[in-house]
């Protein structure tokens, strides 16, 4: 039997440190049948000639080249839109990302054990830490029901980044618009949205390495506190889909609380502008706007944590918070400063 086709796709603008490393990683996998689709955003680093000598030298690779720029999140989907249509299987690898030289074969062996699932992850490597642990030792397939219900009630989150997963093709085939551009962690919430449908793959090794650099893709947003935002949008959207009713109204409760413990704490780091407008607009995608008194109050508990004084105190730091949250929500701040490209809607710690 031939192997299926895998279309994967690297979409890139200004990432030329990295990119030969990503390319290298994708040129050597074990796995030979698939196509490898290199898009340029209209770098400017350098990074266009790197791809097109890779280009040049094999002919699995196909450049495509922006005539104009597009954010991020638009240029993963007009990317999405080359994968051929004899493609079974979907892969996308960051720019500043690579994948171990396994990845494409274990992952299209989970995927081959049954058509009913549309999504396959892995443990990721981010930094120096592994990331995924907790899943627990599955056959294969798994309900994506179930999985989804292990990360709303438990917090185990497989899905990583885009380079951390492998679609089926016909899913991604099926617009134009594959990931939501209208939300704030699309890749996130669009493997929710294939977990209602179909079934789940899952490969008990490290397959893909995410950087920490700073200039990465993902660095700019990274102390914003993504991940305590991405789990509360998605309990708050999601919860009542594979949950009953009281529980998932519990669990609503419950992220809340500690999403609001989590802003009390950044509050008292006295973050900026950027942070709280990085935060607004997470919660306009669930229709949502700050809590600015229940800020206040997680400002209060994170004080009193930290003064862990009796009494007077109590009042004292409730008053303290709500002082420098009215301030905060006073004080005008400027349009929305996210570089069109890259924009990261992708961002994990």
């Amino acid at each position: 039997m031939s192997e299926p086709l895998v279309s994967v796709v690297t979409p890139f603008h200004n990432t030329a440190p990295y990119l030969a490393q990503c390319i290298e990683s994708v040129l050597t996998q074990s796995y030979s049948n698939f196509e490898y689709i290199l898009v340029d955003n209209c770098s400017t680093d350098g990074g266009g000639e790197i791809a097109e000598r890779y280009a040049r030298r094999d002919p699995r690779i196909r450049l495509v080249r922006r005539q104009q720029l597009l954010s991020q999140v638009q240029n993963y989907n007009a990317a999405l839109t080359q994968i051929s249509e004899a493609s079974k299987y979907c892969k996308i690898v960051q720019a500043d990302d690579y994948i171990f030289q396994d990845c494409l074969r274990l992952m299209v062996q989970a995927f081959e054990k049954s058509e009913s699932i549309g999504l396959v992850s892995a443990y990721d490597l981010k930094g120096n830490v592994v990331r995924g642990s907790g899943f627990p030792l599955r056959g294969l397939p798994i309900p994506g029901k179930e999985v989804a219900q292990l990360y709303l009630r438990r917090g185990v989150f497989v899905f990583g980044s885009p380079t951390t997963v492998m679609y089926r093709s016909s899913i991604v085939r099926r617009s134009s618009l594959f990931y939501d551009e209208s939300l704030l962690h699309e890749d996130t919430e669009k493997c929710v949205q294939i977990l209602q449908d179909w079934d789940f793959g899952f490969v008990y090794q490290v397959l893909s390495f995410l950087r920490l650099d700073e200039k990465s893709i993902s660095g700019a947003f990274r102390s914003f506190q993504p991940d305590a935002l991405d789990r509360y949008i998605v309990v708050s959207r999601y919860a009542s889909v594979f949950l009953e009713p009281r529980e998932a109204s519990n669990l609503q409760k419950q992220s809340r609380h500690e999403y609001y413990a989590v802003l009390g704490q950044e509050a008292v780091r006295l973050r900026g502008a950027e942070f709280w407008r990085y935060h607004r607009d997470g919660l306009k995608t669930v229709g949502q706007s700050l809590d600015w008194p229940r800020v206040a109050t997680a400002v209060g508990r994170e004080l009193l944590r930290r003064i862990v004084n009796p009494g007077s105190t109590v009042a004292a730091a409730m008053r303290l918070g709500r002082r420098w949250i009215s301030k905060e929500k006073n004080t005008p701040m400027s349009e929305s400063t996210h570089p069109k490209e890259p924009r990261n809607h992708f961002v994990r710690t």
